[in-house]
């Protein structure tokens, strides 16, 4: 087939495109269940959530429709996901989720330096057989597009956004590292999605074991079978009030807040505290687990987190249908400087999980906080178990107050070496 970028998709329609997505969903999601033989050996191979991610992808690189030009992408973060972080934190056990932050916090630490290491290191690799890929003079020089990428590895799309203003690369050169940081941040997804599926193989080689996740998943598992029951009509709409009440009450007040600070505090945007989207995740977040401490902790029982987990499930799709596969293959100098800048990332993550004996899902979790930030960090946690998606964004949040620092760090040695 030939691929042709510019031409009209074949499909143009959100509702279409967002039917086709939910009969893919409910399909994986049905057949997974399945003992056909044939069936279990594919999704050992291709695990359901990867799944969901590159279908949306092959959709949009095959121009059968565009992510870019489709609303869903915008609809879906914007306001399913808060609304299922709200549904996911409602029966949080925080007792038991807070012996979860010593081996999160060193894993994280361990994903930043990685990339404050691996920048210069990478261009000093690089340099030596292909130097035209890191080099250039004045606003054109490498360098400073690869800081703005550092920023957004340790912390967000908001720090990248930052150290743009900090390091000045030239127009040309800043759009080239937002397809580089998109590139490896959705391979670096796809690879930590399919790593959920091989957890108990990747514990042994961290010589770590489960026990702490274990007990908050047991506790979350525990809990809904207590207290599962076929929700009525008024606790269906209750899980639906709640979830968007919360999300609407979220860009209530994120929005003249983050109006104030711009007005009164510009200084805190090194802090991504200028962000909308930013405010909404922790208001949100902040939000379920106060109300976990109330009697709506009981719509658990009725299927809050399943419904949460529906709308985390659209997110997944809605990111692949970001994906362009062909952007990878026209893009191959600068993914190769990315492989070879995740490879230390990756590898400094490695080599403290096998010193800590950390579990997967503390390397998993923190890989994502600092490539995909806290959304995409949300959604890893999820994908081990709803309970756990605070996880997720309290490391994203570390990553939004540190990707700016550490960003400058790595520019300042990457300009060292240039």
């Amino acid at each position: 087939m030939i691929l042709l970028a510019n031409t009209q998709p074949l499909i143009t329609s959100d509702i279409v495109i967002f039917g086709i997505l939910v009969v893919f969903m409910a399909l994986v999601q049905y057949t997974t269940g399945l003992k056909n033989k044939f069936v279990r050996k594919f999704y050992y191979f291709f695990p359901p959530l990867l799944l969901l991610y590159f279908f949306p992808g092959i959709l949009n690189t095959t121009n059968i429709v565009s992510g870019e030009s489709s609303q869903l992408y915008e609809i879906i973060s914007r306001y399913l996901l808060p609304a299922g972080l709200v549904l996911f934190t409602l029966s949080v056990d925080m007792k038991v989720l807070w012996k979860l932050r010593k081996k999160a916090g060193l894993m994280f630490l361990a994903g930043a330096v990685g990339v404050i290491i691996g920048g210069p290191l990478t261009i000093l690799i690089v340099k030596s057989f292909a130097p035209d890929l890191v080099g250039g003079e004045g606003s054109d020089a490498v360098w400073r597009g690869l800081a703005t990428v550092a920023g957004s590895w340790i912390g967000g799309s908001a720090n990248l956004a930052a150290l743009n203003e900090v390091f000045k690369p030239s127009p040309q050169l800043f759009s080239s590292m937002v397809v580089l940081d998109t590139i490896i941040a959705n391979l670096w997804l796809a690879i930590l999605l399919f790593g959920v599926s091989k957890n108990k193989q990747i514990n042994k080689f961290f010589r770590a074991n489960d026990k702490d996740v274990d007990e908050v998943r047991e506790k979350m598992e525990a809990y809904q079978l207590a207290t599962a029951r076929i929700p009525n009509l008024s606790e269906a709409l209750a899980i639906i009030g709640v979830a968007f009440g919360g999300c609407g009450l979220a860009y209530l007040i994120a929005d003249p807040l983050v109006t104030y600070i711009q007005a009164n505090y510009p200084a805190l945007e090194k802090f991504s505290l200028t962000s909308t989207f930013f405010w909404v995740v922790i208001i949100c977040t902040t939000l379920g687990v106060i109300l976990s401490f109330t009697p709506l902790r009981r719509l658990e029982g009725a299927g809050a987190s399943r419904v949460g987990t529906v709308f985390l499930y659209l997110f997944i799709t809605a990111v692949g249908l970001q994906m362009d596969i062909v952007s990878v293959i026209n893009n191959g100098g600068l993914l190769l400087v990315g492989l070879i800048w995740l490879c230390f990332h990756a590898l400094a993550m490695i080599i403290v999980a096998r010193i800590i004996r950390a579990p997967y899902f503390f390397f998993a979790v923190s890989g994502e906080a600092n490539l995909g930030g806290a959304v995409q960090a949300s959604l890893i946690a999820s994908a081990f178990h709803t309970s756990l998606a605070p996880v997720g964004v309290l490391l994203a949040v570390l990553g939004y107050v540190l990707g700016n620092y550490g960003g400058y760090i790595c520019g300042l040695l990457m300009q060292w070496v240039s």
